[in-house]
């Protein structure tokens, strides 16, 4: 018979926001917390953009074709976070590259731009994702 642990709360012994999980091989070992993403959104960035699904994430505001910005719910440490985007449009006919780029300007804030590869032009994308990791304040 399988285990399964069930709790609502993960709390580590010798100091309580420090999990260690034994990694592949069972040689070494990895922080949970440093593993996690601390923020995740998705959003259209055509028409009126809006959030489709986040963690994190409270506002995005559309400061121009293919820019906005996003705002976290809870801070990171600093703006020194690593960051990952993606770009996209779901029209089978639109068949040019996309890609997207987040600029953290803060510990509470990102920019983010979209563009078309080709012309290397900021351009409105239908289907955005990012994703941050990092330390939460």
């Amino acid at each position: 018979m399988a285990s399964q642990l069930k709790v609502d709360t993960i709390t580590g012994v010798t100091t309580a926001g420090s999990i260690a999980v034994t990694g592949e091989g069972n040689s070494t070992t990895t922080n949970l917390q440093q593993g996690l993403a601390k923020a995740w959104l998705k959003w259209n960035g055509t028409g009126i953009i809006a959030l489709g699904d986040s963690f994190n994430c409270t506002s995005l505001t559309d400061n121009g074709v293919g820019r906005g910005q996003i705002d976290w719910v809870s801070a990171m440490s600093s703006k020194q976070v690593a960051t990952g985007c993606s770009a996209s449009n779901d029209e089978a006919s639109d068949n040019r590259d996309r890609t997207a780029a987040f600029t953290p300007i803060s510990a509470s804030r990102a920019y983010f731009t979209t563009y078309e590869c080709a012309s290397g032009s900021a351009d409105d994308c239908e289907a955005n994702g990012g994703i941050v990791n990092g330390d939460l304040a």
